[in-house]
């Protein structure tokens, strides 16, 4: 959806499956205008001399699979100025661990944006609008455990954990205003989108995983582990052990301490503790957010 004002997309969204992500063709790096944009996407000008990057809002890694999706990726209204830090960043590890999600569960669907708002700086003749944040929802809308996860991340460098920006789909909308998932059945949309279950995805990226081990495992399988009912988990996992995050500490013959089956009905935080946000909002007062963050603060601030 491009927004003509902002000059680049409000959203882009699509669905990434486990096949999409072995990729065939190479990044063009040739950024073009949009032809379909009638009033003219933005172009070189605008962002050369800017001091930010032409940030991929649908990622090229994503569109490898054919030579058109490529190519179209680096259309400009597909594009957003972002900060190289983040870009370069923890923007790309992002990335990089949706594409093993996708992996890890046959596919998902990835909306990513800009947060556009009425007062942002801008960069080029065409007035381009420099966000100060940027989300990304995912659904994994496969049996037997569907679910929904969340993220919003300032445009700048980070060093925190992905963890530490998670938040639950509803949040995103109401920072953003867009109903992602409109066509869902109303009790499942409120499930999925109320609820954050940071235990209820793997955190280590394939990539990541496949540097440090030599048995590389690329194709997820069933969980080993057994259930409280006595049953075979029905999750799909990457990990080596043959064991999802929930049944660990059966590979130990302990499971004392894995994490149960109800860990993921509830909001899950990133950090042992959270607490109230030390910013304050423009009116002067204390944020009332609650932050797992070191920092003490909470993705707004």
């Amino acid at each position: 959806m491009y927004n003509e004002k902002h000059e680049q997309a409000s959203w882009v969204a699509y669905d990434l499956t486990k096949e999409e992500t072995n990729k065939q063709y190479e990044r063009t790096d040739k950024f073009i205008i949009d032809p379909k944009v009638k009033k003219g996407s933005a172009n070189d000008k605008d962002y050369e001399g800017s001091g930010y990057d032409r940030g991929h809002l649908a990622p090229a890694s994503d569109m490898g699979w054919s030579s058109a999706t490529m190519a179209e990726s680096f259309y400009y209204s597909n594009m957003s100025p972002q900060a190289p830090s983040f870009n370069r960043g923890i923007w790309k590890k992002l990335e990089e661990l949706v594409r093993s999600w996708a992996i890890e569960n046959n596919s998902v669907y990835v909306i990513t944006g800009p947060v556009l708002t009425d007062d942002l700086e801008t960069i080029g003749p065409n007035e381009v609008s420099i966000p100060n944040y940027y989300y990304k929802v995912i659904l994994d809308y496969s049996e037997p455990n569907i679910k929904g996860i969340g993220f919003i991340l300032p445009n700048t460098g980070s060093k925190e954990p992905l963890q530490t920006y998670a938040v639950s789909i509803d949040s995103v909308e109401k920072f953003t205003g867009i109903n992602f998932f409109p066509l869902l059945e109303d009790e499942q949309e409120e499930l999925i989108e109320n609820t954050l279950c940071v235990k209820c995805w793997s955190w280590m990226n394939t990539k990541s995983a496949n540097k440090k081990n030599e048995n590389k495992v690329t194709e997820s399988t069933q969980c080993n582990g057994i259930t409280k009912a006595g049953h075979r988990c029905k999750r799909k996992t990457l990990n080596a052990s043959g064991y999802c995050y929930s049944h660990e500490a059966q590979l130990n013959g302990d499971d004392s301490k894995s994490k149960t089956e109800e860990n993921c009905s509830k909001p899950t935080y990133s950090g042992s503790t959270s607490t109230q946000c030390t910013g304050t909002t423009k009116k002067g007062s204390r944020c009332r957010r609650m932050t797992s963050s070191s920092s003490g603060r909470c993705y707004q601030h």
